[in-house]
């Protein structure tokens, strides 16, 4: 416990394993493409990574172009729900492509949360992402040592934390909308509500 609180976790968790002799995966500087050979090239590579995450993330499914149509303004996003969203966010994150951590909006109070307001105010309304903070950066992390397929790692993306905000007032929404309509024996996948609650709730 004296060394939990004095160390962080992540680096008892380092320590730990460099004790139990398990390696860090690293990346092998190759991949297979998907017809089998292994290249090198750092093009071909890239084009091999795009190629994948563009199949990964691929929308097949039909879309009704009608539906899509029909007005669904809501009302505008407030000051309060900023202010929430921020609050909710996690420190020390890695930033996406435009390089603005949550820190930094939080430094600016007020003046940010109403400059953020108004930014996201204009994306809701016209439903067009500004191309800076719409890209995201992607990382491919191998699952194991020696991992050559695409599909032998765990690819993440880091995206503006200001696209997170405006997603998370967006979530936000969403759950209040929906909160009224679960039963109260719902437990899996509710906020403050868990599996465990459950069983608690059975025993007595």
């Amino acid at each position: 416990m004296d060394l939990c609180g004095k160390t962080k976790p992540h680096m008892i968790y380092k320590n730990t394993e460099e004790i139990v002799g398990r390696k860090t995966c690293s990346s092998t500087g190759c991949l297979k493409a998907n017809i089998g050979n292994i290249i090198m090239e750092k093009d071909k590579i890239l084009e091999r990574w795009a190629e994948y995450i563009h199949e990964l993330f691929d929308d097949n499914r039909k879309h009704d172009y009608n539906v899509m149509k029909r007005n669904f303004a809501g009302p505008p996003i407030m000051k309060d729900e900023v202010r929430a969203a921020i609050r909710k966010m996690k420190a020390g994150k890695a930033t996406g492509p435009g390089g603005v951590a949550v820190e930094m909006i939080e430094a600016l109070e007020e003046y940010g949360v109403e400059k953020l307001t108004s930014l996201l105010n204009e994306i809701y309304d016209t439903g067009e992402i500004p191309t800076d903070i719409s890209r995201s950066v992607f990382f491919a992390l191998p699952k194991k040592p020696g991992g050559t397929e695409c599909e032998l790692h765990r690819t993440i993306s880091l995206m503006s934390h200001v696209t997170k905000i405006l997603l998370r007032v967006v979530m936000m929404r969403i759950r209040s909308k929906i909160k009224p309509e679960i039963a109260d024996e719902q437990y899996g996948f509710v906020e403050g509500k868990g599996t465990t609650n459950a069983y608690i709730h059975c025993a007595r």
